[in-house]
Formats: structure tokens, C-alpha cells, sequence
């Protein structure tokens, strides 16, 4: 799914947490403030996965904000969920648990982004509003421990100085898709990467679709990170 002009209203908190629960839904409503968000600005609340599927099967929610760690079970199973059952619905981790694989997990399921609880209200508001833009916010040092622990694992030079065509055949992406996931990693929409290639918007949709498939994975962050641990991108 394109990751432009996500709506951050109607929202659901999927935390167990009272406090949290309040101290998201804050953000969110600071955000909405100017923005004519109307009445869906005041999110709905889930304290478990149970609840959340339960709203989810009576509403339909722009933006999911799920936590990892849930009394019934690991954020990341609702996530994959709603990639196969509400592609619709995008969701971005906000989460006290941040362990590489854990993360990764998450952004193949589906996640949009991984944010840490543990940060100032002012950074979880400006990434929060990042994804209003498209973007796909990574927490900056959960990001920085997963591109060491890849670079730990990058080919040897030979392999990296590849033709593309080359580089791509491992993961079967032609070379267009090649191109495109470079354009991806450089943080372009795919607006903008149509404008770039001189292709329609729909056309780009459907290669980030196919590279998303090949790479075995649901967003554009993972599909970056994925391919970087693949020796990809650089």
C-alpha cells in the first residue's frame, strides 16, 4: 500500500497501558488541533488483541497504533493481520520493546514504522506527523542497530560492485523494480517517482506491489530493510 497522505483520524490505540493510552491519544489530539479532523479525531482504545479485532470487525480505522507487548499475545500477530484482512488500516508500532528481530518482525508483517515509548512527547508528535507526509518513521537508534547488524552481514566487495542486474537477480526484481526500490530508499513517493521515470502514478503502485512481493514483505520501510540485508542497497 502507498505510504502518502496517511490520515492519522479514525485511529486505534492498541495498549494495555492506561497512561500510555491517555498520553497517545493526547498526541494525536494536539495533532488534530487546526486540522478539522472533525468528530473521528478522539481515537478508539483497545486493551488487548481481542479488542482490537473486535473494533476492527465494527470499524473501519485509518491508522492503527498497536503495542508489541499485549496481554493476549505479540502486537506483531494483529499487525499481519491487518495486512491480509484490512490493508487499509496501516499500522505503526509505538512500543517499549526494541530488539532488531523483533522490530524486523514487525516491518515485514506490515508496520509502517517502530517508534520507542521511551521518547519525548515532541519526537512521537513530529514523527507522528511525518506519516501524514508518507514518511515511515524508524526510531533513530533502533534504526542504527539494524544497518550495523546488516552491515555485519554485507557481501563481500566483489559482490557489492555489481551490475544491478546482477544485484536484483537475487532477489528477482527486474531492473526497473531495481530502480524504483533505489527511488523508495531515497524516501520518494511514488507520486514523485512517477514524475522521476516518466511513468503514471497506478504503474508505480504496481511495481512497489511486486517488489514488496518478491521481498517478501508488507511496507516500504521493510522492503528497504530488507533489501539492504540482501546487499541491495548501500
Amino acid at each position: 500500500m502507498e505510504n502518502e497522505n496517511i490520515a492519522l483520524t479514525p485511529a486505534l490505540i492498541v495498549e494495555d497501558d492506561p497512561t500510555m493510552q491517555q498520553r497517545i491519544a493526547r498526541l494525536l489530539a494536539d495533532i488534530a488541533i487546526g486540522v478539522s479532523e472533525g468528530k473521528d479525531a478522539q481515537p478508539s482504545i483497545a486493551g488487548s488483541l481481542a479488542a482490537a479485532r473486535d473494533m476492527l470487525a465494527r470499524q473501519e480505522f485509518a491508522i492503527a497504533l498497536v503495542d508489541i507487548g499485549l496481554p493476549d499475545g505479540n502486537g506483531c500477530e494483529l499487525i499481519a493481520w491487518l495486512h491480509e484482512h484490512r490493508p487499509q488500516t496501516q499500522a505503526l508500532v509505538i512500543s517499549a520493546w526494541g530488539h532488531e528481530d523483533t522490530v524486523l518482525a514487525a516491518l515485514r508483517a506490515g508496520a509502517i514504522g517502530y517508534l520507542l515509548k521511551e521518547r519525548e512527547d515532541i519526537e512521537l508528535s513530529l514523527s507522528l506527523k511525518s506519516i501524514q507526509r508518507g514518511g515511515a518513521p524508524i526510531d533513530p537508534a533502533i534504526a542504527k542497530r539494524i544497518l550495523t547488524l546488516m552491515a555485519a552481514h554485507v557481501p563481500a566487495p566483489a559482490a557489492q560492485t555489481a551490475p544491478p542486474s546482477v544485484q536484483a537477480s537475487s532477489a528477482h526484481l527486474s531492473d526497473r523494480e531495481f530502480e524504483i526500490l533505489k527511488l523508495v530508499a531515497s524516501g520518494f513517493t511514488n507520486r514523485e517517482i512517477a514524475g522521476l521515470v516518466s511513468l503514471s502514478k497506478l504503474t508505480i503502485e504496481g511495481y512497489t506491489k511486486a517488489i514488496y512481493r518478491k521481498l517478501a514483505v508488507g511496507s516500504r520501510a521493510a522492503a528497504v530493510f530488507e533489501a539492504k540485508s540482501l546487499g541491495l542497497l548501500h
